[in-house]
């Protein structure tokens, strides 16, 4: 996915209904039960919550915002104590251009298949939207912006001293996987995806795609509780196209690795960890969940984290915060710094060189700012981006037709316009 500043022409087609709004002390929002292509999507049928929502349209609404209830998971709790999202009264009203011109947060749902949008300053709810008839207590699936959730994890993990560098190879911690290229990998080379290993990560669901080769050995019902099937799996990858930390080359199996090294590094399961030391410290509000693959009952933790729009955002706010709650250092600098700093990676992973748009840092997107900005992604346009200096989190979840800006990139340049417009009306930093 590419972030290029720019501008578009697009004709505005308009879905009016009749929304829904709801306010109580400080925290206001407001959805509709439509929105674009919602009969395809499944609104006759009240967003049904079904299986096979990669390739089933009228399933991606209902599934994608309760998909613990069609898989297994396993329950990451909250926090007692809850960060306080507080609603900004008087904000800025938001807008952006898109082309010749001047569109509105409504504008933005109504042009897009965006189920939740949240904007943050400074701590403040500055807009909370949602549509398909959507809620504050469903819980969204991230999709791969669960690979920075895993990285933090790393970071923690090896501020702890249970990993001992990042400089270690990934068969110190799990040793079945020595014979392959990953197991003589660096866990600083798979945080930034950069084994060198040939993987195709193409998103057609077909047996030419590297990524449906993978899920098929993790959740395919004749793997189920054979975890060896992993190991076997892994250990056929023993030639690298790249020398390893040399490029970045975007590949899930890498974070699916990354996650039991951590796994077995820490001798804990992901959901323990992601509760321990994230979410109850972050201060959580709701529960969240983890999918789990069928062959060992590890988290998919290359995509299959599930949170509310509003925990998503007290997650970019600790992002925002450098790792920093009150007076609590939850997520090392030092680590986060690593991973969403320009200037911290070598050239070949900074914006315009790992990819020609975005940079990519330890499991995070890289935007060409000049002043630090970053994001976590997932396809069909789930997103967060941050801007640390000015404060500014924007979280969006979708059903996007296409997984990727590869297949289709308006929805990616209309997020694209959307955050510069956010930037500028709140006063970011755009250049």
């Amino acid at each position: 996915m590419i972030f290029t500043p720019r501008k578009w022409a697009v004709s505005l087609v308009f879905f009016g209904c009749i929304g829904f709004q709801w306010s109580a002390g400080a925290q206001t929002w407001s959805t509709r039960p439509d929105g674009p292509d919602a009969e395809r999507l499944g609104m006759k049928q009240a967003y049904p919550v079904c299986a096979q929502a990669l390739t089933r349209p009228e399933c991606r609404v209902g599934t994608w915002s309760a998909n613990e209830k069609v898989a297994p998971s396993s329950l990451v709790r909250p926090a007692g104590e809850p960060m306080s999202l507080p609603h900004w009264q008087d904000a800025p009203a938001i807008n952006y251009r898109w082309g010749l011109f001047t569109k509105s947060l409504d504008d933005f749902m109504a042009d897009t298949k965006t189920t939740g949008l949240m904007v943050i300053k400074d701590g403040r709810v500055v807009a909370e939207r949602y549509q398909y008839g959507r809620q504050p207590d469903m819980r969204f699936r991230s999709f791969s912006m669960a690979k920075t959730f895993t990285a933090m994890l790393v970071g923690i993990a090896h501020g702890k001293g249970l990993i001992r560098s990042l400089d270690d190879k990934a068969a110190d911690y799990w040793p079945e996987i020595a014979p392959s290229a990953y197991g003589q990998t660096t866990i600083r080379n798979l945080l930034r995806m950069s084994s060198g290993v040939p993987f195709r990560e193409l998103y057609t669901w077909t047996p030419d795609d590297d990524i449906w080769l993978w899920g098929r050995v993790l959740y395919s019902p004749e793997n189920r509780m054979r975890p060896e099937k992993i190991v076997e799996y892994i250990n056929t990858k023993t030639t690298r196209e790249a020398e390893q930390g040399r490029r970045f080359k975007y590949a899930t199996i890498e974070t699916e690795i990354l996650g039991r090294v951590l796994s077995r590094a820490a001798g804990m399961s992901i959901t323990q960890m992601t509760e321990d030391w994230l979410w109850k410290p972050m201060g959580a509000q709701a529960q969240a969940h983890w999918l789990l693959a069928g062959t060992d009952q590890g988290e998919g933790t290359g995509g299959s984290f599930n949170a509310t729009l509003r925990d998503y955002a007290r997650f970019g706010v600790l992002l925002a915060n450098d790792g920093l709650r009150g007076d609590v250092q939850i997520i090392p600098r030092d680590f986060l710094l690593d991973a969403t700093d320009a200037a911290r990676q070598p050239v070949a992973f900074r914006p315009r060189y790992a990819t020609p748009g975005m940079g990519y840092g330890y499991q995070t997107w890289i935007a060409p700012f000049k002043e630090r900005t970053f994001a976590l992604q997932g396809i069909h346009g789930q997103h967060i981006m941050v801007q640390p200096k000015s404060g500014i989190v924007m979280v969006q979840t979708s059903v996007n037709d296409q997984p990727s800006g590869r297949q289709d990139p308006r929805p990616y340049q209309m997020r694209d316009a959307l955050w510069m417009g956010v930037l500028n009306s709140l006063g970011g930093v755009t250049d």
